[in-house]
């Protein structure tokens, strides 16, 4: 196959690892804390091709990354609901471990822990926090508080270096072997609040569109190629006959 038409196939591959991204975006949309991911795409010496993807590939994808920028933040009036101005994240129990989120769209589960929605407990600077009974309120602080008595200070980390987080799903983070978490310094918490998505329609519908377009085109050329290796071969088999 002509070298043209391999390089036509690894960008058709990683375009459709663009489009799988950038679907991943759109239905998160409206999933509070959610981070939309950036990728990009670093060549491939012919000398590499065997061990990049044992093909002659011109074109592999890059390093994706996160984009941590903050999303709007809206209020609500929920009393569970809770926002995060500045860097950090909250941190959350779950049976794999710990993980972190800036998604604060919180219950209250049935045996009273302040939780996810998946039912995860979220945690405190000494564990699970456990909502009495009355109104629950909370503090800019961070301090959580039922019928006015405070029962638990939401703890909230942050990383360094935020290419130590990738994610587990939608809007949940995990922490890269070695990578610690501290106590986030300049977090604000907003109580009746939450985090908008920092996905934006508009932006991600026209990446869309320049990403079916260029993979739509390069799917062209490889056909016209394919045709006139076939048309060759025909005049070749006429010739000898």
């Amino acid at each position: 196959m002509p070298g043209g038409a391999y390089s036509a196939l690894s960008g058709m591959q990683t375009r459709l690892e663009e489009l799988d991204r950038i679907a991943g975006d759109l239905a998160n949309i409206g999933t509070p804390g959610y981070k939309i991911g950036r990728a990009s795409t670093q060549a491939a010496e012919r000398e590499s091709f065997g061990a990049a993807l044992d093909s002659a590939i011109d074109v592999v994808p890059g390093v994706a990354r996160i984009d941590f920028r903050p999303g709007t933040i809206a209020t609500t009036g929920r009393d569970l609901d809770v926002a995060i101005d500045g860097t950090g994240f909250f941190a959350i129990e779950t049976e794999a471990g710990e993980r972190y989120t800036r998604s604060g769209n919180f219950t209250r589960r049935a045996d009273g822990v302040l939780a996810t929605t998946q039912g995860e407990a979220v945690l405190g600077d000494a564990g699970p926090i456990k909502l009495g009974t009355g109104e629950v309120r909370i503090e800019t602080d961070g301090a959580v508080k039922t019928g006015g008595v405070v029962v638990g200070q939401l703890r909230i980390v942050e990383f360094d270096d935020p290419d130590n987080l990738i994610r587990e799903s939608g809007a949940r983070f995990m922490a890269v072997e070695g990578a610690a978490p501290h106590a986030a310094e300049r977090a604000r918490v907003i109580g009746g609040s939450l985090e908008q998505s920092n996905a934006s329609v508009v932006d991600l519908m026209t990446r869309l569109t320049e990403v079916s377009r260029g993979f739509e085109s390069m799917q062209r050329g490889v056909g016209t190629m394919q045709n006139e290796l076939d048309g060759r071969a025909i005049s070749e088999l006429l010739g000898r006959a």
